[in-house]
């Protein structure tokens, strides 16, 4: 049965006198500060009648949100996260599992992490800088907001390459439903052969012409397996046999012959008829359908997701939103301060941002906000007297922008915020918002163990 707290705390190990074991003494103080986030917890982890299901006893709600958050602290896989929280007299301690306890297996701890929606993780950072602000530590006076990317887990998106992916995985499910349909025949041939020699043939082919021709041929490969797919679906669709496999099957054929379908028409159009397709029309991976392409100052092209954070003068992670597509910076200025005010119920004093902010509509509206002092860190035209109220705290204000600079890059480093290891867009705002609150909790921690240097 599901519970939010164990009844009874279990025999622990006390934490060890090491920095980290006095970190995570601290962060466990501001969780049992903030009982609400283990409530919030608990309402996702109970959603389809989860915790009122009678059998073995299940993960608590606390120990779900604190081994996420030991997760994300230091970049654990879930093998490396089951090992840990059982070897380790700390993270023993401190999600709360019991001398005597065997501790739980990946999957479970995989599954239960996972049902934490990105909304309550959203809410729970909501919570951590609530108690900065009842602490003192965080006012939100000062702001300063820039974007990043965060990558998703996929390998360069090459439309021959893609082309494969569809082949090999359809491929792979059809005779996956020809074993389960043991008295039924799926018309089909295996090409996976043939497409793996094409793709490596375009690979490595010297001239655009022979290129071409390959592509043409690894194009009729994948129609073929299309065509295979859409028949075994008709047939699995139309047998009488209840199989929840099956039907599973044929979900997952439809799904990958939907993408397979608009992979083989972004190869055409750009190979063969030598169009260029859009970046908002392409499917950059048949795995993470969701990726967006995020072209970088005309430098680097990206494949993940653009998110937009507004970092606090105590290196907190005041707020961050995840954008679809690659919009301009200077669009989401207005956007970023009343979120603030969402926070905060008052926009900041000072606000310091990136140069791709800049506008003067931008600076209009953010004066009209009552906000004093605007700095861009790139004027694009505007001066420093039309933003700030002197040149000295234009100055000040830039110099405090590079703050939120080196709090992406740890975040990124120590969190794994560079690249999102989990599937699906849902689970992708999840991992985003758990290494944000990860991030914060430990900041927050140092500051109460510091608090004469915060």
């Amino acid at each position: 049965m599901r519970e939010k707290h164990q009844k009874q705390m279990p025999l622990m190990t006390s934490i060890v006198n090491h920095p980290h074991g006095k970190e995570l003494e601290e962060v466990s103080r501001i969780l049992d500060c903030k009982p609400t986030i283990i409530d919030l917890a608990y309402q996702d982890l109970c959603k389809g009648g989860n915790g009122k299901v009678l059998g073995a006893k299940g993960m608590t709600a606390e120990q779900v949100v604190r081994a996420g958050i030991v997760k994300q602290m230091n970049e654990f896989s879930y093998e490396e996260l089951a090992f840990h929280v059982v070897d380790s007299s700390c993270y023993r301690w401190f999600c709360r599992i019991g001398v005597t306890d065997k501790g739980f297996k990946s999957s479970a701890l995989c599954c239960n992490i996972k049902s934490v929606s990105p909304e309550t993780w959203e809410r729970i950072n909501a919570e951590v800088i609530d108690y900065a602000k009842e602490e003192g530590i965080e006012k939100g006076r000062q702001a300063r907001i820039d974007c990043t990317v965060v990558d998703s887990n996929i390998h360069a998106p090459k439309d021959s390459v893609l082309l494969w992916d569809s082949v090999r995985v359809i491929t792979r499910i059809l005779k996956q439903a020809a074993e389960r349909l043991d008295d039924v025949r799926l018309p089909m041939k295996d090409h996976r052969r043939v497409a793996k020699r094409r793709m490596l043939g375009i690979e490595n082919a010297k001239t655009k012409k022979q290129r071409n021709r390959l592509y043409k041929d690894l194009l009729g490969v994948v129609e073929k397996t299309i065509t295979y797919a859409g028949n075994a679906i008709k047939i699995i669709d139309g047998t009488r046999i209840m199989d929840v496999t099956l039907m599973a099957f044929s979900e997952q054929l439809k799904h990958y012959c939907d993408l397979a379908k608009k992979v083989k028409d972004q190869a055409y159009r750009r190979v063969v008829l030598g169009e260029d397709v859009r970046a908002s029309e392409k499917i950059v991976s048949i795995f993470e359908p969701h990726t967006d392409i995020i072209v970088k100052d005309r430098r680097d092209t990206l494949y993940g997701h653009k998110i937009c954070l507004t970092g606090g003068a105590s290196n907190l992670i005041l707020d961050c939103l995840i954008v679809d597509g690659n919009p301009n910076d200077s669009s989401l200025t207005d956007t970023m301060l009343e979120r603030q005010k969402e926070i905060y119920g008052r926009y900041p004093l000072k606000v310091a941002l990136d140069g791709g902010f800049a506008s003067k509509e931008n600076l209009k509206k953010a004066k009209g906000k009552g906000i004093k002092d605007v700095c861009f860190s790139k004027g694009r035209g505007l001066e420093a007297e039309d933003m700030c109220r002197s040149e000295w705290v234009f100055k000040r204000l830039r110099r405090f922008r590079a703050g939120i600079e080196s709090a992406i890059s740890w975040v990124k480093r120590s969190f794994g915020l560079s690249r999102c290891t989990w599937k699906g867009f849902r689970s992708f705002k999840s991992y985003v918002w758990s290494s944000i609150v990860s991030a914060n909790l430990l900041t927050l921690a140092r500051h109460r163990l510091k608090p004469n240097e915060a």
